[in-house]
């Protein structure tokens, strides 16, 4: 298992995502007794050394994990964004013609431009096609009488943890979508 890829997911002890751990930090946090419970099956292991009988240690972890202690700060980019995430957000389509895109051909389009006062909040941006945003411009839908097909919307905790991790592992996924705000849902057809 790549260990660069899949991370456990951390939650506090209301159940609230809190952060992606790599293995080596939950290992961490296993061996100190702060995990109070955990979802999925404990399939993702972490090899340790050989000790002086020649028995290897394994350390045995879920994909989800409830934690006491010290849990960071809910830095989980509700609040902040790329635009590998605004784009996962807005399913690779451009909000303007409807049309799937590679990341490469998508870009961040601000509703109401700069320009004219607009910001880099989620509720402003959209995802759009080169093409569409050369010709939406410095206008706003309205102005370039291009309407947006799905309001932009702020992701919640749960929708922001899925959106910041590049690989979701199904027990993770089947925990952090009970708590989607099913505004996604049209952008999956």
């Amino acid at each position: 298992m790549n260990s660069a890829v899949r991370k456990v997911l951390r939650l506090n002890t209301s159940g609230m995502p809190t952060q992606w751990l790599s293995f080596e930090e939950a290992a961490v946090i296993y061996t100190k007794n702060l995990v109070i419970w955990e979802l999925g099956d404990k399939s993702l292991l972490m090899r340790g050394g050989i000790n002086g009988v020649g028995q290897r240690s394994i350390l045995k972890m879920s994909p989800v994990i409830a934690t006491v202690g010290l849990n960071a700060l809910n830095r989980s980019c509700v609040h902040s964004f790329s635009n590998r995430m605004l784009f996962r957000r807005d399913n690779h389509r451009c909000l303007y013609c409807g049309y799937r895109f590679s990341y490469a051909q998508l870009t961040r389009d601000h509703v109401i431009p700069r320009a004219q006062g607009g910001r880099d909040t989620w509720s402003n941006l959209v995802a759009a096609c080169k093409r569409c945003n050369h010709t939406k411009g410095n206008r706003t839908p309205e102005q370039a009488n291009m309407p947006l097909l799905a309001i932009p919307f702020v992701p919640n905790p749960f929708e922001s943890m899925f959106l910041a991790q590049h690989t979701v592992l199904e027990d993770q996924m089947a925990y952090l979508e009970k708590q989607f705000s099913g505004r996604r849902q049209w952008l999956a057809a």
